[in-house]
């Protein structure tokens, strides 16, 4: 092994509108909180999720433009956690299967809503 998953650092133009987000739709908490960059996590030594700021921020044009990663958030019910991820400011896109639906964050970052 040569090292440890710190976390996953997520571009965007504001930091704390979408970690704002994220803490919602899965219930971590705020572990770091700076002007440009602002860390999620459930616990503050554990791996986490970074939000950066980045000026010039294009979100992918899905599904023309590949998101060249994304997360997958399991849920127990599709529909019911759609619902909500839809009022916190998520929009629904285009594909989807029999196990997930496909949605973009605020800032336009595709992620899935999955149930297996």
């Amino acid at each position: 092994m040569i090292g440890r998953w710190h976390g996953l650092v997520i571009d965007c133009p504001n930091p704390q509108a979408l970690a704002g987000f994220y803490q919602e739709l899965l219930g971590m908490m705020r572990v770091q909180d700076e002007p440009g960059f602002v860390v999620i996590g459930d616990a503050p030594d554990r791996p986490g999720l970074a939000f950066q700021r980045v000026e010039d921020w294009q979100p992918p044009a899905w599904p023309a433009e590949p998101a060249h990663m994304h997360l997958d958030v399991r849920v127990e019910d599709r529909a019911e956690a759609g619902a909500k991820a839809l009022a916190l400011g998520a929009r629904r896109l285009e594909g989807g299967g029999t196990a997930f639906d496909v949605y973009a964050d605020p800032a336009g970052h595709p992620f899935c809503l999955v149930q297996w």
